[in-house]
């Protein structure tokens, strides 16, 4: 990640929560009551859980938005218990649901409260909206002097993350980031956070209320049940293949084995070539390469190489001169970070047995095919049924064992 002068990207540090209690006047039971936690620098940890469980309490308590009742709360060893709130607030990035950009102030401005706050010169504030406007996808340019109401949902939230990460503090807080952008939007989201954090090494801590996306974005995910008591802490594998009890069970929900989609990505797959023409191409051009490439169809791709349209032979029949109406608009895409129930849905979706997957910048990268997909899912079903027969196998073998020992001990019985 490029850096200016003076500034050092911090990567994460640890956090241990520690006899972590909430009470509330008048309430008799603690909102949160007495939870122990180590996450490790640089870990994406997700609070998951029913409704009122107290996890958003718990993870506001970790920047001191909610002050705890009871117990310690350590950051990078240091105990921030005490220290001031808005000084550890500097050290903290938050990120929430609606992004919670200020209405009367520009992209800029959302994004250099923290550094200005903290005295940063002009320059070096300058340079670090532009850093982190590249950083989450959006053009500088084009995005710095807006409004929070001249942007999408999506854009919004890629702004309220900018901001977070504005004066680089080794801990994210993201209290629901996503929950209210739809499916599509939220999914590329993921994606993208998935790719920051490849490259910035931040320790998350993140709160949903959705298994599939703790699944998704999580290294580890603690499973809470009332007053943020911990069910299960570990990570998505475990929890999916091993849940701890009936309430796990519960969460994780029908489908394990589709579920486990959620764990591969489309890195992980064959990504194929397709051939490919661009908007500046003439018609005879596209037509040849149709022609020779042995396909019923071919990617059209727009002037900064990212996927636009699909032509069929039948749409340069009739075009007539002209790409403008013809063939059909790329509806959905995936990137290297997307997981292969994305890449599934997607595909689905579009109903043409394939997926477009693109770069950073939206450039086209390559095709996942159908195929591809439906090995891996007959992969990890064989995985899962492998194991349900080992289990069942080692059942049965304790079952016998105990029979026998039971047998043996009415024989000695008897015997005396």
């Amino acid at each position: 990640m490029p850096e200016d002068s003076g500034h050092n990207g911090h990567h994460g540090a640890s956090i241990e929560l520690e006899s972590l209690s909430k009470e509330y006047p008048g309430n008799p039971t603690p909102a949160v009551d007495n939870v122990n936690m180590e996450i490790k620098a640089g870990e994406v940890v997700i609070l998951v859980g029913p409704s009122g469980c107290g996890k958003s309490t718990t993870l506001k308590m970790i920047n001191r938005l909610i002050e705890p009742t009871g117990g310690r709360i350590r950051i990078g060893g240091e105990d921030v218990t005490d220290i001031d709130p808005v000084k550890l607030r500097r050290k903290v990035g938050y990120a929430i649901q609606s992004a919670g950009l200020f209405p009367h102030m520009t992209v800029a401005q959302n994004i250099a409260l923290v550094p200005k706050m903290i005295g940063w010169s002009k320059t070096r504030i300058a340079s670090r909206i532009e850093e982190l406007l590249d950083l989450v996808g959006l053009d500088a340019g084009e995005f710095r002097g807006r409004y929070p109401r001249q942007l999408s949902g999506g854009q919004q939230q890629r702004v309220g993350v900018a901001r977070a990460l504005a004066a680089d503090p080794p801990v994210l807080l993201m209290d629901e980031p996503f929950g209210a952008v739809d499916p599509i939007t939220r999914d590329h989201l993921q994606d993208e956070l998935i790719r920051l954090q490849h490259e910035l090494h931040k320790t998350i801590v993140f709160v949903t209320h959705d298994f599939d996306e703790a699944i998704k974005l999580g290294d580890r995910i603690a499973v809470l049940r009332e007053q943020s008591h911990i069910a299960q802490f570990d990570t998505p594998e475990a929890i999916l293949t091993n849940p701890a009890d009936d309430f796990v069970s519960g969460f994780v929900g029908a489908g394990a084995a589709l579920k486990r989609l959620n764990l591969s990505r489309v890195r992980d797959v064959e990504i194929t070539d397709y051939p490919t023409v661009t908007v500046d191409d003439p018609l005879q051009e596209i037509f040849n390469r149709l022609r020779s490439s042995g396909t019923n169809e071919i990617l059209l791709l727009d002037k900064r190489g990212r996927p636009y349209k699909w032509l069929r032979r039948g749409d340069l029949m009739r075009a007539r001169g002209s790409l403008a109406r013809a063939g059909t608009l790329v509806s959905d895409t995936v990137t290297r970070d997307a997981t292969l129930r994305d890449a599934l849905e997607a595909v689905l979706t579009d109903n043409a047995g394939r997926v477009v997957v693109t770069g950073r910048r939206g450039e086209y990268t390559g095709v996942v095919d159908m195929e591809t997909l439906m090995n891996s899912v007959h992969e990890l079903l064989d995985a899962d049924r492998l194991e349900a027969l080992e289990a069942q196998h080692e059942l049965e073998g304790a079952r016998a064992e105990r029979t026998h020992a039971e047998q043996e001990g009415e024989g000695g019985g008897m015997k005396a």
